[in-house]
């Protein structure tokens, strides 16, 4: 048995992002407006705030502005307004038509937003934390949960210093033991911990599966005459085909800076589609490559995007937490954004633990949190926009398209209509001999490039000797079922080549890369035989994104 150090706080908040920090920062607001001492405490397992955030981002100011109302007399790093919005239909390689305005949802217009580095953002939200007396501990990595008698209590860090057979090494730490009186759980997208909960605690019960996205972002610094600071591009169609979701963006940062990415949605069927692939091919068309050449790319990352909104939205309380933000799937696909809504989530579970608290009360289930939300613009949203991905997945692009226009433009999301996505996206995987094969033109290292060159980008570092946080539950599995039904979709969907097979004196053999993982969580969302769960590695692991 191993001895821990046992740290007490009233609350402890496990991830620095926008969720996490939002409710850090309103329970400290409130703590000191009312005279009432907490300790809150935030864990994330990034090397310091920001170095795991990752996002678009095109960001609205709602929940901020509840937050911080003087956030801009507090030099928040929210600068650069929207000052063009285009949308493209992708009719091939070469042709792209602008969709007007009248024929797009509304919820994609992004008058009044602003275009900005949501882990900047978070650095500056760390700041506003700290200065009200929250205690943010990065490097530190939340492994396992403390459960006693069905009730969470708290959270245990990893160990550091363990080597890849799981033996201490020199310099060897155990992991830490931080009880709370409620813990509150903003991992982001497919959390580690937050999927146990759900399970443990059967959050899912009675709801669609969650959906998910492959998210790519490229950062590229570009000449000064091919920028235009302010503008938004979206677009959906090339380079995915018909039966594959997902959408474009580019947007016109500071700096003469560009951003380019493309969202994959994780139910596509074809086992030889790589998402990482089809996003360099997208930038060879007119509309990237007329910014994009000339210019330098200066930045890599990806990550998955919880997008099954309110239908597969789980309960977000339990025994002693709540789960917020993307940990539960807040993220309103409809306006392809996250986190103001993570922000309103993670100041809604502040108020309703501060009321816990004052009424004297310790890792209760706190069940007042569901009314709270259901009567917050958060709920309201995320209502309104329920049907957005299931009727793209059920209908298509075109039809479900048409609809989602229809439904936001003209009623408001009031359609008495209910569509619900209930395959799971690991599920709708063709096998190997109904699939086509895809061929990807080879990357020119200009415009498009090859995954280990980007993983460099994203500063990717994990400690050599240490146990594998990609955990097979059968080791035969990518071999026997994945390699043979499906020629082992691991080798392309992941963006960072982590997943190989290699021939070995003319045997198969499965290759795990662990050092390059750059924590995007797809293998374990889009493993067919739901065989491969990532779990934490050492705390500081991962990539470290400077601007994203």
């Amino acid at each position: 048995m191993v001895e821990r150090e046992t740290m007490e706080f009233d609350v402890v908040i496990v991830g620095a992002g926008p969720a996490g920090l939002s409710a850090a920062i309103r329970l400290a607001q409130q703590a000191k407006e009312q005279q009432q001492e907490l300790m809150i405490c935030v864990v994330e397992k990034g090397s310091e705030v920001g170095a795991h955030i990752l996002s678009g981002a095109v960001f609205e100011t709602r929940a901020l502005d509840e937050l911080l109302p003087a956030w801009q007399s507090l030099n928040a790093p929210i600068t650069t307004s929207v000052s063009e919005d285009d949308i493209y239909w992708f009719n091939n390689d070469h042709k792209a038509t602008r969709i007007p305005n009248y024929a797009i949802p509304k919820t994609f217009h992004n008058k009044g937003n602003y275009i900005v580095s949501m882990g900047n953002v978070c650095r500056w939200l760390a700041e506003q934390a700290e200065a009200l007396g929250v205690e943010i501990f990065p490097g530190f990595s939340a492994h396992s949960l403390i459960i006693e008698d069905n009730v969470l209590k708290g959270i245990i860090t990893g160990d550091m210093g363990l080597d890849k057979d799981g033996k201490e090494k020199d310099g060897y730490m155990p992991g830490m033991e931080l009880r709370a009186k409620y813990t509150l759980f903003a991992e982001g997208c497919r959390g580690h911990l937050g999927k146990q909960l759900i399970n443990q605690f059967k959050l899912d019960a009675g709801q669609s599966p969650q959906h998910y996205g492959l998210g790519f972002k490229e950062i590229w610094q570009v000449p000064s005459e091919q920028h235009q600071e302010g503008k938004v591009v979206h677009g959906t169609g090339w380079p995915l085909d018909n039966d594959t979701n997902g959408g474009a963006f580019m947007y016109h940062a500071e700096d003469n800076q560009v951003v380019v990415g493309l969202i994959v949605d994780l139910n596509y069927s074809n086992p030889y589609l790589s998402p990482f692939d089809e996003f360099q091919r997208m930038k060879h068309h007119p509309v990237f490559k007329s910014v994009l050449q000339n210019g330098k790319r200066i930045a890599y990352g990806a990550r998955a995007i919880a997008k099954g909104g309110l239908n597969s939205l789980p309960k977000m309380h339990f025994p002693g937490g709540l789960l917020i933000g993307c940990d539960a799937g807040t993220l309103n696909f409809a306006k392809i954004k996250g986190n103001h809504t993570a922000m309103k989530s993670g100041i809604i579970a502040a108020d309703t633990v501060l009321n816990a608290l004052k009424n004297n009360q310790a890792n209760t289930d706190l069940t007042e949190f569901t009314a709270a939300f259901k009567s917050s613009w958060l709920f309201e949203e995320l209502h309104s926009s329920r049907n957005f991905g299931p009727v793209m997945h059920k209908l298509g692009k075109f039809v479900g398209g048409a609809y989602n226009t229809l439904d936001q433009n003209i009623f408001a999301g009031k359609l008495p209509f209910n569509f619900k996505d209930n395959v799971a996206d690991h599920d709708t995987l063709l096998n190997k001999d109904q699939a086509r094969s895809i061929s990807y033109p080879k990357p020119d290292g200009v415009i498009s490039f090859d995954k280990l060159s980007s993983v460099f980008l994203s500063n990717t570092n994990h400690e050599e000797s240490q146990p594998c946080h990609l955990q097979l539950a059968n080791a035969e599995i990518p071999l026997s079922v994945n390699l043979a039904q499906f020629d082992e979709p691991a080798q392309r969907y992941c963006p960072a080549g982590v997943y190989e097979i290699q021939e070995v004196e003319g045997q198969s053999e499965f290759v795990i890369n662990s050092q390059n993982c750059i924590h995007c969580k797809t293998c374990d969302i889009k493993d067919p035989s739901q065989n491969i769960t990532w779990v934490t590695p050492e705390g500081a692991g991962g990539p470290n994104y400077p601007n994203m």
